[in-house]
């Protein structure tokens, strides 16, 4: 290339910047809408009359301290889980309350907690505590407001988190009605099943 043409391509490059509008000036960075807003608490989930039901039959079997009643309700119930190792019901809570686990007491401290609501395969359930509705991705604590992060670490320790941590879903003692009232489990945590 010739200096001629050198110095045309330089001229007709500094005119294409010295003509092109002006870049617009970097805006500071906007925070997302939700993080200018206050907190806002959750909105209560409210049962379905056919769960509501099934919890105060639940509770009212629970507060007579009915391993029978609640494992009849249980057997009832197509599907229902108690334990992962496939014990029987009853012989499982059984051998719970021997331990120092009782599962009447255990369940009406459960249903003392806010209930969450998930979707499985179409089907409503609702789910005792909150927190146990949630994937396990939105349970990590980083994730969490510092109020549900201190009520996952009462829940289930730092064992539980870690477990968490590691993809786990949550493994602290839940339980769960369908939106038409069919009690779908009742497990005591994980560790017990292990």
């Amino acid at each position: 290339m010739n200096w001629p043409s050198a110095l045309l391509a330089a001229v007709g490059a500094a005119l294409l910047v010295a003509c092109s509008p002006a870049a617009e000036p970097e805006r500071p960075p906007v925070p997302d809408q939700s993080l200018t807003q206050a907190p806002q608490a959750p909105k209560p989930v409210v049962l379905t009359e056919e769960a509501e039901k099934t919890r105060d039959e639940l509770l009212s079997h629970a507060r007579a301290g009915s391993l029978s009643r609640l494992s009849r309700v249980a057997n009832a119930n197509d599907g229902f889980v108690s334990n992962l190792g496939g014990t029987p019901h009853r012989q499982y809570w059984d051998l719970m309350r021997r331990i120092g686990a009782d599962p009447n007491r255990s369940l009406r401290e459960l249903f003392d907690l806010p209930p969450g609501m998930r979707e499985i395969d179409g089907e409503v359930w609702f789910v005792w505590p909150d927190l146990a509705a949630r994937d396990a991705s939105d349970l990590i604590p980083e994730k969490l407001s510092f109020q549900d992060r201190r009520r996952l670490m009462e829940l289930i320790g730092e064992e539980g988190i870690e477990r968490i941590r590691q993809g786990e879903g949550y493994p602290g003692m839940r339980t769960a009605i369908a939106g038409n009232g069919r009690w779908v489990y009742f497990v005591m945590g994980e560790t017990e099943e292990d």
